[in-house]
């Protein structure tokens, strides 16, 4: 029963999220990896998907990777994921047309069916924005304007690195949506996205200098 909703929730997936999810079916299968024992949790590295992957990879690399920051109650994935989503975002900003990524995170293995499952619960939450996503406001797409995007990118990532409860949920949600833009064009989910990374972490950033500041006071009135 649980494969057969799988199967149906992947049917019904559109855009980038079904192309995410037909390149790691693809990887499944392969015979360059995995265990020739049978055994069914197969794993890949980071450097297969991005060979597979078209003139937009830096958008569905950092789709792929903040997926598992969008789940609620996700812990060590988030922080794992950052760093190639903080080195991605960099070379955007560096003007790269294409990702480069380091050996170590190139090589890095991952679990197949682990990310399947991802993209799966992950779609229902990002699934329905795929739905209003068009070409719209392409300047905002443009190679010279996705490296000041990359630029901002820089902060929403960074706070999914920090390992403190509310760091990475909405962050990642809002790498998500700006990666969807950059797939489809979308000029107005850049923009979307970008605001929701950025409220949220100066809503955090608020919240902290006002706890700081109520501990400090109240620490100076028992001295």
């Amino acid at each position: 029963m649980a494969t057969n909703a799988s199967s149906s929730t992947q049917k019904s997936m559109r855009g980038a999220t079904r192309i995410l999810a037909d390149i790691l079916a693809d990887l499944s299968e392969g015979d360059s990896f995995g265990s020739d024992s049978g055994d069914s949790d197969h794993t890949a590295k980071l450097g297969d998907v991005v060979d597979r992957l078209d003139e937009r990879a830096f958008g569905f690399l950092l789709l792929l990777l903040a997926l598992p920051c969008c789940l609620p109650f996700v812990y060590l994935l988030p922080q794992i994921v950052a760093l190639p989503m903080l080195a991605l975002a960099a070379q955007m900003a560096a003007g790269r047309r294409h990702p480069w990524l380091p050996r170590k995170f190139h090589e890095r293995p991952f679990s197949v069916p682990a990310f399947q499952k991802v993209v799966t619960r992950s779609a229902r939450y990002v699934g329905w924005i795929e739905r209003f996503a068009t070409p719209r406001l392409r300047p905002v797409t443009s190679h010279m304007a996705t490296r000041f995007v990359g630029a901002l990118l820089l902060i929403p990532t960074a706070s999914i690195l920090v390992p403190l409860p509310s760091t990475n949920t909405i962050p990642g949600i809002g790498v998500a949506i700006v990666s969807l833009g950059l797939i489809e064009r979308d000029g107005v989910l850049v923009i979307l996205g970008l605001l929701v990374g950025f409220i949220w972490v100066g809503l955090l950033l608020f919240l902290g200098v006002e706890a700081t500041q109520f501990i400090k006071d109240w620490l100076q009135a028992r001295i």
